[in-house]
């Protein structure tokens, strides 16, 4: 009601994790994102990680790899510095592995207690993948839903670091670049990919509510098809919370049409890390705009 049509008239009704624009012939994609986490660190990562993971992950599902990435630091006054080398050291290591150089940045200090120690904001440059092009338009009743992995590791794993439960659980955030299984699928599977998202904040539900609501047809996920580890399951169980609307930082969603489905699954199972994929529903024509899932009681 305000952001869209003040600021992002040209952009039309369907936005992505990237903005995909020309400049002078060449097409570049465009992504940011801002990244806040109580605490800093946690089991599997921390917010240095999470935020080069995050942007390279938003290109990759628009079917982009990244190029550069500029980073903002907003760091609280009376943050250690040791705190501040860790996480500028994870970040380098994250930019090492994702072979992306960052090219620039800002830092700002902000009054004590006015920030939970650092929060970090990032833009990313990127260039197409060839061969795909993903858009909700192009999704068509039949096509296959599919997932890289296991859902909520994130999200519950951040609610155990904050230590405001009294649960133990082994588990460790998910949070990598999904930009090699996104590319060992693309390799496989280009033509045939639809649509991708990765399921962050707000989980693999709010992601293919918005898919549904942008192709104006139903998504129908086969619930015991969904991989989830136990601990996550028991931890929602306890808390009354519904894993499909828990935070992701290392999976990705893919709409795939029905002859490179089974394709795409090999491809991500043949890739590191992409073990756990699964075909877990499909696009269906009515009931328009919703998202269903079928239970082992339907």
């Amino acid at each position: 009601g305000l952001f869209a049509p003040l600021l992002l008239s040209g952009a039309g009704e369907r936005l992505a994790d990237a903005a995909h624009i020309e400049v002078n012939g060449t097409t570049i994609a465009l992504t940011t994102d801002s990244f806040v986490v109580r605490p800093l660190t946690f089991p599997g990562g921390s917010i240095g990680e999470l935020a080069v993971n995050g942007t390279m992950n938003d290109l990759a599902v628009s079917a982009a790899k990244a190029c550069a990435i500029l980073v903002t630091f907003v760091l609280e006054e009376g943050l250690a510095s040791s705190v501040l080398e860790a996480e500028v050291r994870a970040m380098s290591a994250a930019l090492e592995r994702a072979g992306v150089a960052m090219v620039g940045g800002d830092t700002k200090v902000v009054e004590r207690g006015k920030a939970d120690g650092m929060y970090i904001t990032t833009a990313g440059i990127g260039s197409p993948l060839p061969g795909v092009h993903i858009d909700a338009r192009a999704v068509r009743p039949g096509d296959k839903v599919l997932l890289s992995g296991p859902i909520g590791d994130h999200g519950i794993t951040i609610l155990l670091a904050r230590a405001e439960l009294d649960l133990e659980a082994d588990l460790r955030s998910d949070t990598r670049s999904v930009l090699p299984l996104v590319e060992a699928m693309a390799a496989e599977a280009g033509p045939g990919i639809r649509w991708m998202r990765d399921p962050t904040r707000g989980g693999v539900a709010t992601s293919l509510n918005e898919l549904a609501r942008d192709c104006g047809l139903a998504v129908e996920l086969q619930e015991e098809e969904i991989p989830l580890r136990d601990e996550v399951r028991g931890a929602c169980e306890l808390l009354g919370l519904d894993p499909l609307h828990i935070a992701n930082e290392g999976q990705f969603l893919a709409v795939v049409e029905p002859a490179f489905a089974d394709i795409a699954l090999h491809a991500l199972r043949r890739a590191d890390g992409g073990q756990d994929a699964r075909i877990i529903g499909q696009i269906c024509e009515e009931p328009a705009n919703a998202v269903l899932v079928k239970t082992r009681y339907r």
